[in-house]
């Protein structure tokens, strides 16, 4: 079966592809942007998802805009370039692997000497962000093989699959390759409220895998874990800060619940997802419409006129987490700071 693939790059139009995450299950269909508002537009609402996906995203938008920048000198050229870079930033605030790949584009643009030469540069940064995450899930998916035993029952939030990414996952990547190696593991899916990203999308893809999945309710989860169904946790992250992990709301529940039952709890992703410089206390949770909660999939849940509290993410703090499951080994973020930050200074990564 074909991997499925959440962002492609396709400069010769130019455009961005991406397949509509937003319809489906029901619905597979891949969508093209041809401009930057457009691709901004897929992002906030969630067409393009995923924290490395997103990286992937915003470094294709910085290479599309350098596409269909019109200006005739560069420094008009990069002034424009950077515009469009900050109408992406400003499109999700929390995930940081966004801000990685418009960043790594926008630096090859603004080394540049020429236009023509910033053009082709910005191309092949934004295919090489696509591969190097590819690789990255990849590699994720190996170093996690280390704390999946065969016949673990595993318990994992939202989706942080190969629709999440360039293709393969994080946690999915973990999962997908304990699968791979022959491992009797079966997956428990949280259906992840309120957009339901587990239910609409994890479960989707485990089962074209074949993957054993089953679907449960986000407060059904510390009961399994009672019961003695659950041997670990796995999930992913759209920033790691120095004192806490950022993910889908949710995941903190998960973790206290998982601690509380002794079962181990473990973050997988790319060292570009680390922003070891900030701590919790200086990070900017995303809100989002009162009506993704109000409403489910445009039918209405509750009454219109009821105040809602809707933030994307949660902040689960470092005593929780068992682990953080990278392409470079499995780190603690109470003892490995100065490792992480050596190896993302060795590998040239900066957020």
């Amino acid at each position: 079966m074909q991997p499925l693939r959440p962002v492609l790059f396709h400069p010769h139009i130019p455009s961005v592809e991406y397949i509509e995450q937003t319809l489906l299950p029901d619905t597979y269909e891949v969508r093209t942007a041809k401009t930057i508002p457009d691709l901004a537009d897929a992002i906030v609402r969630l067409g393009i998802r995923g924290a490395p996906a997103l990286g992937c995203a915003g470094a294709c938008g910085v290479a599309l805009s350098a596409l269909l920048t019109k200006a005739d000198s560069i420094l008009e050229f990069v002034k424009q370039v950077k515009s469009d870079a900050n109408l992406l930033k400003n499109t999700r605030p929390t995930a940081v692997n966004l801000f990685y790949g418009i960043d790594y584009v926008l630096n090859v643009v603004e080394s540049a000497l020429t236009i023509e030469e910033a053009k082709s540069r910005a191309v092949d940064a934004a295919r090489e962000v696509i591969d190097s995450d590819s690789r990255t899930c990849h590699a994720i998916g190996k170093t996690g093989l280390s704390v999946i035993p065969d016949g673990a029952r595993i318990l994992t939030h939202c989706n942080a699959g190969a629709l999440a990414c360039a293709e393969w996952g994080t946690a999915l990547g973990v999962i997908r390759s304990a699968h791979e190696a022959g491992k009797n593991i079966s997956v428990y899916s949280c259906e992840t409220r309120p957009l339901l990203q587990g239910s609409r999308l994890t479960t989707w893809e485990l089962l074209r895998d074949e993957i054993d999945v089953t679907l449960i309710t986000d407060s059904m989860a510390a009961v399994l874990m009672r019961k003695g169904e659950i041997d670990v946790v796995v999930v992913g992250a759209d920033r790691i800060v120095s004192d806490a992990v950022f993910n889908k709301i949710g995941t903190y529940m998960h973790a206290v619940c998982a601690h509380a039952h002794n079962i181990p709890f473990y973050i997988a992703a790319p060292l570009s997802t680390f922003d070891e410089k900030s701590s919790e206390s200086m990070i900017t949770v995303e809100e989002r419409d009162p009506d993704e909660v109000r409403k489910v999939r445009g039918c209405v849940t509750s009454p219109d006129q009821v105040p809602v509290w809707n933030p994307a993410f949660d902040a689960t703090p470092v005593h929780l987490i068992s682990g953080i499951i990278t392409e470079y080994g499995i780190f603690s973020l109470s003892s490995d700071i100065e490792t992480i930050n050596q190896l993302k200074k060795d590998k040239n990564i900066q957020v």
